[in-house]
């Protein structure tokens, strides 16, 4: 959370390999700009309630397992990646938004459009409407140079393997006791659409076997990224992966605990199955 000129994403190329698979975390981000700070009614911790904390350094190990690792550096506060371009609350602005936006989305209607209205418990980000230039300028400087590097990404994998594994990352607030204990993972294939069956239960049973609770797409069956670009039939598999933040940070001082390096390390041998299961000759065609 420092001040500078920041790129509005990283790519950390493979270290060994060039396997066709792409580990993305678009909500890890956590450049939070004095601009930004200043704008919102709420301060850093509470604006950093809706961030996937660390996802990013869960899977810094990815590069040296054949995979390309992408992440935001923009709070999703801020913008939302995993979200259509211009899905906008019209209540936000403070005049008419253009007739190509989206403002019936069942996400703009809870508030967490590609400006999100709030934050989760937190309440409303802002005192007062925002004018629809801010809304463009956060789209045209974050949503949009993200999408065009995965969217490169996708499509190099595709001309050199003729296949690519989007492995969308995310993490996910731990158990709600009120409405009964959250699972460990969450896998969302868009109900079956997103991905080849084969992937799914991968990367399920990998979990599995390392004592997690898996579910798949209850309560997240995969955002805008899981369902825009995965498109088995043609050779592109897209996956999201929720992951319990019990299992890695403390919720309260948003820190990473004692069980940060051993999920991490779980999650450097998810990736490498992944990349086995990539690089077999012909297994997107088979499937």
């Amino acid at each position: 959370m420092t001040g500078g000129a920041v790129p509005p994403f990283y790519v950390h190329a493979p270290t060994a390999g060039q396997a066709p698979v792409i580990v993305a975390s678009p909500h890890s981000g956590r450049h939070y700009s004095a601009e930004f700070l200043r704008m919102s009614r709420l301060d850093a911790v509470a604006l950093r309630r809706s961030e996937d904390c660390y996802v990013d350094r869960l899977f810094a190990a990815a590069p040296a397992q054949g995979a390309t690792l992408l992440h935001a550096t923009f709070p999703r506060a801020y913008c939302d990646a995993n979200r259509a371009a211009w899905e906008l609350d019209p209540t936000m602005f403070s005049e008419p938004l253009p007739h190509w936006c989206d403002t019936t989305s069942s996400k703009v209607r809870a508030g967490f459009g590609t400006i999100a209205r709030i934050v989760s418990r937190d309440g409303p980000i802002y005192p007062r409407p925002l004018p629809f230039s801010e809304a463009e300028a956060r789209i045209r400087t974050c949503w949009q140079p993200y999408h065009d590097a995965l969217s490169a990404l996708v499509q190099v994998n595709m001309e050199r393997h003729g296949s690519c594994i989007l492995l969308d990352a995310h993490s996910m607030p731990g158990p709600l006791k009120r409405r009964g204990d959250l699972p460990d993972f969450v896998l969302g294939n868009a109900w079956g659409t997103a991905c080849t069956p084969a992937l799914t239960a991968l990367v399920e049973q990998h979990l599995v076997a390392h004592g997690y609770n898996v579910a798949r797409n209850v309560p997240f069956a995969g955002g805008f990224v899981t369902r825009h670009y995965g498109r088995p039939r043609r050779g592109v598999q897209a996956l999201q992966l929720e992951i319990s933040r019990t299992l890695y940070m403390d919720q309260t001082t948003l820190q990473p605990h004692a069980g940060f390096e051993p999920l991490q390390a779980v999650l450097t041998d998810l990736v490498a199955s992944i990349v086995r299961h990539g690089d077999m000759p012909g297994r997107q065609a088979a499937e």
